[in-house]
């Protein structure tokens, strides 16, 4: 039960360093750039606060995974899920959500296609 706990805790950081990322580039797109360079640009600026999110994250519950005494062993499962939960959101974030970010807005220029008017 504890570590779902912290799968629901670990939903919330996220949420938050995709929230971070995907802002970043709506922004940058509505400034007139391009996707493409929004994208990098996001990347580039966003990769350090989510990294260092992710590495306080990490260290913070590192004493609680490394507690030998038998009153943390009920707290471990959740740590374990949140920790290291948190270390593979890391590379979702800064990987996949800007190459999703890139991929869904292809799909949707795609199935526009077919709908154009042709003057």
């Amino acid at each position: 039960m504890l570590s779902i706990m912290g799968i629901v805790a670990l939903s919330g950081v996220v949420v938050n360093d995709s929230l971070v990322m995907v802002d970043f580039i709506n922004r940058r797109r509505r400034q007139g750039g391009s996707l493409l360079a929004a994208v990098q640009e996001a990347g580039a600026a966003r990769f350090r606060p989510i990294l260092l999110t992710s590495i306080t994250t990490f260290a913070g519950l590192a004493p609680l995974l490394l507690e030998q005494g038998a009153q943390a062993d009920w707290l471990k499962p959740m740590a374990v899920s949140l920790a290291f939960g948190v270390l593979f959101a890391t590379f979702i974030t800064l990987v996949m959500v800007p190459a999703a970010y890139l991929v869904l807005d292809d799909v949707e220029r795609l199935l526009r296609l077919p709908f154009r008017r042709r003057d």
